[in-house]
């Protein structure tokens, strides 16, 4: 048996970045090769998410963030428009109510800023149903 003063030092090997395990590599998961990696993983973070809380179909609305509540002519009328379409969709469409499996469908799902957007998950709020703001 060799004592561990004669057993030379690995120190050099195990602090080499190619010693990393590959998903505790900063370096490498950062660098510019690894950004459809990185990609992949964002949406497959999102995905595990909606899966964890029951959600098995959504409904994508967009629009304007300048469209207000009380904005100027048209404008008004399709912020009202939006949020009650987004209302009748989460009433009629599933997403009020998980089915027996624990699912829910027709999840309204925005960018979760102002105008359309904002109208479309205040409209699932009135009707008493989860919506989703993806940022």
């Amino acid at each position: 048996m060799t004592s561990d003063k004669a057993r030379p030092s690995n120190a050099a090997q195990t602090a080499s970045p190619a010693y990393r395990l590959a998903a505790l590599d900063q370096d490498f998961l950062l660098s510019d090769a690894r950004r459809g990696v990185r990609f992949h993983l964002e949406y497959e973070k999102a995905e595990e998410a909606l899966r964890a809380w029951g959600v098995r179909s959504t409904i994508v609305v967009f629009g304007s963030a300048r469209i207000g509540e009380n904005g100027k002519g048209e404008h008004a009328r399709w912020y009202d428009a939006a949020r009650a379409f987004a209302r009748i969709a989460s009433e009629r469409g599933g997403a009020k109510d998980a089915d027996h499996d624990g699912l829910r469908d027709n999840v309204i799902a925005t960018g979760g800023g102002g105008g359309i957007m904002e109208a479309a998950n205040r409209g699932a709020h009135d009707a008493g149903a989860p919506s989703i703001g993806f940022n």
